[in-house]
């Protein structure tokens, strides 16, 4: 494994972790032997970065990361977030509580279902629109200073409000999708993060499963998150069928699997981004590490490129409920 910089800090990560939400949520049932198992090869394989937070399946995918971590702890680098309010909340997930006293409940109930004293990287899921985030960052720094929290994080915020964030405490890591279909952050966000000195953490950066060539929209069961988003709907199928279709003969050529070349392609958007593409399955798991290995040519870059053009009708990567959440001050 190739490992990389933490913001400005001196923790070197592997340059691959681990999205653990479709674990127990969003992405159909879960299999909770094969996840463990997942975690356990993940160890083994150097993919020790783990990303969860405590609205994916209302707390059950931190407690399923516990039933590892607690062996395990001083090898893993622990990421959660807060704001998104539990069913159980009587709100829906698409209601986000940025407020210093919630975080303080969120925090305790993070570091006790995942049988832990501190956590690694939290981040706040979003931004509140009703807290401002000199205020919210503030208390996340609180947290820092007690002990419960080593570094701070955000998600899905704008350039902007990176800069009032940084301004109040260091931030060491901005999560946002990025992918070869999703790529808004390059203008702005990007540049920001690499003058602020902060990792980009991209999540989704195999667009969900599409750049993979193995995922059909027409087989999405009704309780797979998918379903819900524009690019996944029979609209676009035949469009991003084709697209994953040459993507995966550029791969083949490459001598890489597709899930390997989009991974690569991410990583080779700068030394300071660090994907954690999703998976249960062991094997996959495997499959995506082994990216860090394949090197992409300036012609691959331009065939890549070309593709991208001869299929651009995608489909928006969240519908209208989902980007309202998005930072955009």
């Amino acid at each position: 494994m190739q490992y990389r910089k933490l913001g400005k800090t001196d923790i070197k990560l592997p340059a691959i972790g681990l999205g653990c939400m479709g674990m127990s949520h969003a992405y159909g049932e879960p299999d909770d032997n094969e996840s463990i198992a997942t975690l356990e090869k993940a160890i083994e394989i150097g993919v020790t970065f783990w990303d969860t937070a405590d609205i994916y399946g209302n707390g059950k995918n931190e407690e399923l990361i516990s039933t590892v971590l607690k062996h395990h702890r001083d090898k893993i680098f622990i990421a959660t977030k807060f704001g998104f309010r539990s069913i159980s909340d009587g709100k829906s997930a698409n209601q986000f509580d940025g407020s210093p006293k919630y975080m303080r409940t969120a925090i305790e109930q993070s570091l006790r279902r995942l049988k832990t004293d501190v956590i690694d990287l939290y981040y706040a899921h979003r931004i509140d629109p009703n807290i401002p985030v000199e205020e919210m960052v503030g208390a996340m720094s609180e947290l820092v200073q007690e002990g419960k929290v080593r570094f701070l994080g955000l998600s899905e915020v704008s350039a902007n409000t990176l800069r009032r964030a940084c301004a109040v405490h260091p931030i060491s890591a901005l999560q946002s999708e990025y992918s070869l279909l999703t790529r808004e952050i390059e203008k702005e966000i990007l540049p920001a993060c690499k003058a602020l000195g902060i990792t980009v953490v991209p999540f989704s950066p195999l667009a969900r499963g599409l750049m993979t060539n193995m995922l059909d929209v027409t087989t999405l069961k009704e309780n797979d998150f998918r379903k819900t988003l524009p690019r996944y709907q029979e609209t676009y199928a035949d469009n991003n069928q084709k697209l994953a279709a040459g993507f995966a003969q550029i791969a083949q050529k490459k001598g890489c699997t597709p899930a390997q070349l989009a991974l690569a392609w991410v990583l080779a958007q700068s030394p300071n981004i660090i994907p954690i593409p999703g998976t249960k399955k062991r094997k996959y798991l495997i499959e995506n590490a082994e990216a860090v290995d394949v090197i992409l040519t300036a012609q691959d870059f331009a065939d890549i490129e070309r593709l991208l053009a001869t299929y651009p009708n995608t489909g928006d990567r969240y519908n209208a409920s989902n980007y309202q959440l998005v930072d955009k001050n």
